[in-house]
């Protein structure tokens, strides 16, 4: 409880330092936004709250958001597509922005354009935030789209959340489910292992005699391992299989065969590939992904990125600070940060100099049992990071149904939050 009341407060008081901005308006910049997610759509949100004359365009091709969060519950039937769904027209004519809706093909950072199709927006400021995309490089077999469809990641909710989930329906009642575990960083890095225990969940009820066996290419369970650990050995037993220090080397997407470096050949009957991630294209095309050439390095008192001035990146595809998740709420926590800094500028006012961003991940673990990780992070000026704040957070005790509630509450705020 003690725990709960800092996370809160840090919450509360990260509000408290983004919303000053709002006391006055002036003729507004042009803002473009590209990508519609928790950091780009909540970025728009609270631009337009904390300085309205801002001109706010957001570029997104999809007609609705679904939301990664929760998504690993349609998988097992929990929830459905619709649940975690909610369409942008509403959102952006409540915030009055403009909507294009396309997808950006490419950014002249010299003539501070973002193009799209024949059309070329001009902007003052731009914010990124175009989550992950997905590296199959280094997997035999999986190079042409045909190949990676028959093989969905499901990491993106949507189309392969659905696809997955019919899959494990239509497997045969004795049938293998395989699923792998990138290096990390990843997005979510509880996300794997809660899919793990819905889908041992949902075999658990619906064909006992079937097994699920987890090939993670990192030496251990990177999020919540006790907690797992100790869930899959009281409920699933040996329905669940756990492999470590797994690297995938190949996969034959006709004949269901996965091969590893060390384990050799597996054969399923269903296969689910999580292959590791990177910046989305568009940031590393605009060369913005200067940390590794896979991530976007970002100055954290405001998200403008480490390479080019008036350029903001949001979200999954910045290098965060050790210790920083990849996940949706940290993405949105961002975007608060990034739009007070953008609205304060815009005003003549100074960027707060100490901003506290919170992040919360449930993980369901059955159909009505929830475990949680929680953190609070501080800017340390001398390191130029963001840090863990001493004594804030905190993970559960043990699997509870009351924090079922709490994680649905969580996703309909968050939900609220970003695209009300």
């Amino acid at each position: 409880m003690t725990s709960r009341r800092i996370f809160l407060k840090a919450g509360l008081a990260t509000s408290a330092s983004i919303a000053a901005p709002h006391l006055a308006a002036q003729a507004g910049e042009r803002v473009v936004i590209i990508g519609g997610g928790f950091g780009g759509a909540t970025a728009a949100r609270y631009l337009r709250r904390f300085n309205p004359a801002l001109q706010v365009s957001l570029v997104e091709p999809a007609g609705e958001f679904v939301m990664c969060p929760m998504s690993n519950r349609v998988i097992h039937g929990g929830l459905q597509l619709r649940d975690i769904s909610r369409p942008y027209s509403r959102f952006v004519a409540n915030n009055g922005l403009r909507w294009v809706r396309s997808r950006a093909d490419n950014i002249d950072l010299s003539a501070r354009e973002v193009r799209v199709g024949t059309e070329r927006i001009p902007y003052d400021r731009l914010i990124i935030s175009p989550g992950v995309d997905y590296v199959y490089d280094g997997i035999e077999g999986m190079s042409t789209s045909a190949q990676q469809a028959r093989v969905p990641h499901a990491w993106k909710a949507g189309e392969q959340t659905q696809q997955l989930r019919n899959m494990l329906q239509a497997m045969p009642e004795e049938g293998v489910v395989a699923m792998t575990i990138p290096k990390v960083p990843y997005r979510c890095p509880p996300g794997p292992y809660e899919r793990a225990s819905l889908i041992a969940h949902y075999l658990q009820a619906s064909k006992p005699k079937a097994k699920l066996l987890v090939f993670d290419a990192n030496p251990e369970i990177q999020a919540k391992k006790g907690l797992f650990e100790a869930v899959w050995k009281s409920r699933y037993g040996e329905r669940i299989q756990y492999v470590p220090n797994a690297d995938l080397k190949g996969v034959d997407t006709q004949a269901g065969i996965l091969e590893f470096e060390l384990q050799g050949k597996v054969k399923a009957h269903v296969i689910n590939v999580i292959p590791p991630q990177r910046a989305g294209a568009i940031a590393r095309n605009s060369g913005l992904a200067n940390v590794g050439n896979r991530w976007c390095g970002v100055d954290f008192l405001s998200y403008e990125s480490a390479v080019t001035r008036g350029v903001y990146v949001l979200g999954d595809s910045i290098a965060g600070s050790p210790g920083m998740p990849k996940s949706g709420h940290m993405a949105n926590q961002q975007a608060k940060v990034c739009a007070g800094a953008i609205a304060a500028q815009s005003l003549g006012m100074a960027v707060p100099t100490e901003p506290i961003i919170a992040n919360t991940c449930y993980s369901f673990v059955s159909q009505s049992e929830v475990i949680h990780v929680a953190g609070v992070y501080r800017y340390d000026a001398s390191k130029k990071i963001m840090v863990p704040a001493p004594g804030a957070g905190g993970m559960s005790e043990q699997p509870s149904t009351m924090e079922a509630i709490y994680a649905m509450a969580w996703a309909t705020n968050i939900m609220n939050d970003t695209l009300d």
